[in-house]
């Protein structure tokens, strides 16, 4: 059999793929941005913030031992999760609000495996060399002095980027001025070293090594986003009628040649390594550096820029038609899609912040004791057992004040103290027993039970909190 009448394998072998340098306004945004969002990540263990005496003095604060979340002035707590559920349903309609409006822009721009592939390609552009540079030295099949200096400082270079990406991450779940003491010394948890070499291994290997592969074949939002999409999502595209036919001959006015030249500076510059002028492909990620590299080349050659654009398939037949580019806040923008996801994204948003500002800084759970439901004492009353739980959310030790209101004959006793008064450490949560009591044929025969409130108050700030319950009981 000839290797011509094999057949083709399943998998086609990975192309190496070498990003031109470019320049332009959407190469300096994306720089803003990795500046900005590296900064934030890395930065943010780093911050103060006063948590009191039993806490790290840390601004954002993962307490996994307490189960519990701080950022800054907020503080959730195991029971609130669903502040945590809200803002992720908040994250998925502000993708589904940015795709439908602007087609994959969160890959282009904010993704965190866009964001540190830019900056290992940056790396490895400082390191090797612009695109040609990094060519020839990819195509030398010998190994001297020079390609392995070359090599063994990007491939360092990475390793360090990985571990201070692991590093910055382990950060968060502890006080990090002190972490970092332990870790220096070797005597920090096996977890925290655990945990720092496996995010460096991804991070080297999904950033530096499979780079656009993740994009392409891990990441399921390229198969998604068409759901988010229509005709008039902005999204980058080639202006057809304009560029074809292609040609690097001598254009005129009579000339039969589109604007394009057939460069091929939008393929260079490409982080993906596809074509923008084969139309609209799975793989692109809206990063609009082909714009900027087309942009360029027209200013060169003295034709207008916006050849490789922001276009919607809506665009193309009406500016083929001679007309004007249409709004892109009246066409584009402000659709019924992309006004409904603004509107459930804010409706979300303002209920989470309602119930932030609702919540009290105390808290409790009440749980009767069901076995028995209830115990009659020597001298005829009747005693119920509560299992109630105290919160205390302050950062100091808060006294309770427990009391019930209801029938006025029932009265409160807390296990352990005489009084009705209990102290609940800092930040943490107290079980107390309570025992509510009732003499002899107060509670009604009919149904034997009675519905009554559980107050517990901040003897120091005067905050109020109660839960219902009720009594269970036989008159005599």
């Amino acid at each position: 059999m000839n290797a011509s009448d094999q057949e083709p394998g399943l998998y086609a072998a990975r192309e190496p793929i070498f990003p031109k340098r470019v320049s332009g306004k959407f190469r300096n945004l994306k720089w803003i941005i990795m500046a900005v969002t590296l900064g934030i990540y890395y930065l943010t263990p780093w911050i103060r913030w006063d948590r009191g005496p039993s806490l790290p003095d840390q601004a954002v604060l993962v307490d996994i031992a307490n189960r519990r979340f701080f950022f800054f002035m907020i503080e959730i707590w195991p029971h609130e999760f669903y502040f945590v559920a809200g803002l992720l349903i908040m994250a998925g309609l502000g993708l589904f609000l940015f795709t439908s409006a602007l087609g994959r822009v969160w890959c282009g721009y904010a993704c965190p495996q866009t964001v540190w592939t830019d900056l290992f390609i940056l790396v490895e552009r400082w390191i090797e060399g612009d695109r040609n540079a990094r060519l020839r030295l990819h195509r030398q099949k010998k190994w001297d002095f020079r390609k392995v200096r070359l090599r063994l400082t990007k491939y360092i270079t990475w390793v360090l980027i990985g571990l201070a990406t692991g590093g910055a991450w382990v950060f968060y779940f502890t006080d990090a001025p002190q972490l970092l003491q332990d870790l220096v010394f070797g005597t920090a948890h096996p977890i925290a070293y655990t945990t720092i070499a496996v995010m460096t291994f991804t991070t080297v290997f999904f950033g530096a090594i499979a780079r656009e592969q993740i994009c392409i074949y891990a990441c399921p939002w390229p198969r998604i986003q068409a759901a988010m999409m229509d005709e008039e999502t902005l999204t980058v595209g080639y202006r057809e009628w304009r560029g074809e036919p292609r040609g690097k001959g001598k254009r005129t006015t009579d000339s039969e040649l589109g604007d394009c030249i057939d460069c091929m500076a939008c393929v260079n510059v490409c982080p993906v390594g596809i074509d923008i002028r084969d139309g609209q492909q799975l793989e692109c990620i809206t990063c609009a550096l082909c714009i900027d590299a087309c942009d360029e080349m027209m200013e060169k050659i003295g034709k207008p820029r916006g050849l490789v654009d922001y276009l919607a398939v809506g665009d193309e037949a009406y500016e083929t038609a001679g007309n004007p580019p249409r709004s892109i806040w009246k066409h584009h923008f402000l659709r019924p899609r992309t006004i409904l996801y603004t509107a459930l994204w804010s409706l979300v948003g303002i209920l989470l912040v309602v119930a932030l500002f609702m919540r009290t800084d105390i808290d409790l759970t009440v749980a009767p004791v069901r076995n028995p439901v209830f115990v009659t004492l020597s001298d005829g009353t009747i005693r119920n057992t509560y299992e109630v739980r105290l919160r205390n959310k302050h950062g100091d030790d808060r006294p309770f004040t427990i009391s019930i209101k209801g029938d006025p004959t029932m009265r409160v006793e807390l296990e352990g103290t005489p009084e009705s008064t209990v102290m609940v450490p800092a930040d943490q949560m107290k079980l107390q027993r309570v025992y509510v009591l009732a003499p002899n044929g107060s509670v009604p025969a009919e149904g034997n039970r009675t519905e009554f409130r559980i107050w517990v108050e901040d003897a120091t700030n005067g905050d109020r909190v109660y839960k219902d319950t009720v009594f269970n009981g036989k008159a005599r």
